[in-house]
């Protein structure tokens, strides 16, 4: 496997062949197109994306470890077949729409000022995340360990208590009525 340390990486086109069997560590990628790639054995470790777009990009076999999405376009990218193996990242002022997060052990994970329009989350353990001032409308919670997550800002989701782990998660009042939505109640 080839690596490549503290390597910063400015408005590039990457092909495929440029990220197979690669192991990034402590890399920032600004402005760079990785859309439509299928990566193939590529590890990120403590790397930074800063305005980058991944829109259609195919992650299976890519590790995630300690890494900060900034201003990244990432639609429709299956985040469930990236490597799990110490998964952590973070997302801030990203747009994942119709993204798939299933499966995945990502407790932990910050998602700020990002739109998550028709995400799903389903079966996912999102336990102590953070949702700061996200748009969710669409995405999908089911069987999801949503523990101590925090809605706080977050808006338009659509969450059933019933069918995910919930305990001392955050909501603001208005959250908190979004929670009885299927029940279609007149609150006021």
């Amino acid at each position: 496997m080839q690596l490549q340390t503290n390597k910063k990486h400015k408005k590039q086109k990457f092909k495929k062949e440029d990220l197979n069997n690669v192991e990034f560590d402590s890399c920032e990628f600004i402005n760079c197109d990785f859309s439509e790639i299928n990566f193939y054995n590529t590890e990120f470790i403590e790397c930074k994306f800063d305005g980058c777009n991944f829109s259609s990009a195919i992650i299976g076999d890519v590790s995630f470890k300690d890494v900060e999405f900034l201003d990244c376009k990432i639609i429709g990218v299956d985040f469930s077949v990236c490597n799990e193996f110490l998964l952590s990242f973070s997302f801030n002022n990203c747009t994942l729409d119709y993204s798939l997060f299933s499966n995945l052990k990502m407790s932990k994970t910050k998602f700020y000022n990002s739109s998550l329009v028709e995400v799903d989350f389903s079966n996912s353990n999102l336990q102590s995340s953070e949702f700061d001032n996200c748009n969710l409308m669409g995405s999908v919670f089911e069987n999801s360990n949503l523990e101590k997550v925090d809605f706080t800002t977050a808006i338009n989701f659509s969450i059933d208590p019933e069918v995910n782990k919930m305990k001392k998660a955050k909501f603001s009042t208005l959250g908190a009525n979004l929670l009885l939505d299927k029940y279609k109640l007149d609150i006021r």
